[in-house]
């Protein structure tokens, strides 16, 4: 099958994932699968296992949030309230209430606002105010290790690879196991193209997170991406794709792209497909349709 060259640019977007409130979410048809209901402070931000799972509605309401077989954690956080994080029992379905606190804590406080910048920040001059904030953070409270990764990113993406591996650095030195941490490292290491390093630092995050690590099996999807081993770039992704439970559509694209370059027409439709079931509105979505429309046209044997 003749490769084609995709008409955009694959986003791999910082990690925790973003899922958004409004989208469709797919519930997953995974044997022992169970949803819950998160009840808490309005417009609180869901994490559950560190994967962000969408932002409670004006009600405090996170509808359908689909959980794997065993046991969870479960994080939110919510702006002037001190986060909290607590278990999820194996067997527990149904709604979970989170009671929140207020926190008038600087810290706590200016990390909620690098975090928000952050994540909305679409270029240098945002991304530095970012930096910034996330610096303000750690000069009142130097051991807070969530700051630190959070600066590390932002510093990925102004390119300060040297900076952002202190940073990493600087976590781990307060909290030894983070699979956050090693995964955003393999970024790093990624970007400057030290593949040997970059995919210890991912299998490490994954042996932290005691396997379950998707950004970290991304990353190794794009690594072996790089190296034109396409078959095993998808099985990272699809890997990746299970443990986050439909909610980011980008990675079925990621998961195409590697189904076509190595030959496997029909996998490539497929994952295309569940791309434009879970985005049908998204960016790439008229690139998808595109891309599936040609290779359904095209012959087998082509």
């Amino acid at each position: 099958m003749k490769l084609r060259l995709l008409a955009f640019a694959v986003l791999w977007l910082a990690f925790p994932v973003v899922c958004s409130a409004q989208r469709t979410r797919i519930i997953s048809a995974a044997e022992g699968a169970r949803s819950i209901t998160v009840i808490t402070e309005p417009n609180a931000i869901v994490w559950v296992d560190e994967i962000r799972r969408g932002t409670t509605d004006s009600h405090g309401t996170l509808s359908s949030v689909t959980l794997t077989p065993g046991a969870h954690t479960l994080r939110v956080r919510a702006d002037r309230f001190k986060e909290s994080s607590s278990p999820i029992a194996a067997t527990q379905r149904g709604e979970i209430r989170v009671r929140l606190m207020r926190t008038t804590e600087e810290a706590e406080l200016l990390f909620q606002q690098a975090e928000a910048a952050r994540e909305t920040a679409r270029d240098d001059a945002a991304r530095q105010n970012a930096a910034g904030l996330y610096r303000r953070t750690l000069k009142i409270r130097s051991a807070f290790p969530a700051a630190h990764v959070g600066l590390a990113r932002v510093l990925l993406e102004l390119n300060d690879t040297n900076g952002g591996l202190a940073e990493v650095d600087a976590a781990r030195h307060v909290r030894p196991v983070y699979p956050e941490a090693s995964a955003v490292e393999g970024r790093i290491y990624r970007e400057t193209g030290q593949t040997d390093d970059a995919i210890g630092a991912f299998n490490r995050a994954i042996r932290e997170a005691h396997g379950f690590q998707p950004e970290a099996h991304v990353g190794i999807g794009r690594v072996y991406e790089d190296k034109g081993q396409y078959e095993l770039a998808a099985r990272e992704f699809a890997i990746a794709i299970k443990q986050l439970s439909d909610t980011e559509p980008v990675i079925y694209q990621m998961l195409g792209a590697a189904y076509e370059k190595s030959g496997n027409r029909a996998e490539a439709i497929t994952a295309y497909e569940n791309y434009l079931r879970l985005a049908p509105n998204g960016s790439l979505a008229p690139a998808v349709k595109s891309i599936v429309d040609q290779l359904k046209s095209e012959r087998p044997e082509d």
